[in-house]
């Protein structure tokens, strides 16, 4: 099975004018790919390499990723992404926990360690043409998605930190490495 976990970086949010949504523009998007064990990084100029990549994965995993990541990128993908087999991790948390947890207190319970900095931040850097600073944030995001994936489909929960104390969410990994054979294995025209 082909998993891809990702993350994207971008100049915003998405926003809703009237009752149309607005989706921000990418800086960079951040993978690891299960097939070759390798992060690599794909700015909006590369994003036709990546595109082959994602239809071949059997499933992408991510953080806020059904919600955000995934419709961002459909707004440059000419076929349709939500075909492939996704994870929402976040949306996992939220159906068990039933609320919304940021990744940084997932990972600092869980794993021990933090994010290396904020969505804000990486704007700013990009802003100020530090590219590799963002590529090298989000490639850090993507490490910790993989690691609190990895933790969770070992373990049957991840943690968060609650004010002072640190809880247990309980999560239903079973079913998470079943496909409906969605990898796309072809590239779509330009």
């Amino acid at each position: 099975m082909r998993k891809i976990i990702f993350d994207i970086e971008t100049d915003g949010i998405i926003t809703t004018v009237g009752n149309k949504q607005v989706f921000p523009n990418i800086y960079v998007v951040c993978i690891y790919d299960s097939e070759t064990d390798k992060y690599s990084s794909y700015t909006v100029e590369q994003l036709k390499d990546l595109w082959p990549i994602l239809e071949k994965a059997d499933l992408l995993i991510g953080y806020n990723s059904d919600s955000f990541d995934i419709p961002i990128l459909n707004k440059y993908y000419s076929g349709d992404l939500t075909k492939i087999t996704s994870l929402d991790l976040l949306s996992e948390i939220k159906e068990s926990l039933g609320r919304r947890i940021k990744l940084d207190n997932v990972a600092e319970a869980t794993l021990g360690r933090n994010k290396t900095g904020h969505g804000l931040e990486a704007m700013e850097w990009w802003k100020q043409g530090r590219v590799q600073d963002v590529i090298n944030y989000c490639t850090e995001d993507v490490r910790i998605t993989k690691d609190i994936y990895d933790y969770a489909v070992k373990n049957g929960f991840l943690k968060y930190k609650d004010i002072n104390d640190i809880k247990e969410i309980k999560l239903d990994t079973s079913k998470w490495h079943e496909t409906k054979n969605s990898a796309m294995t072809f590239t779509m025209p330009f």
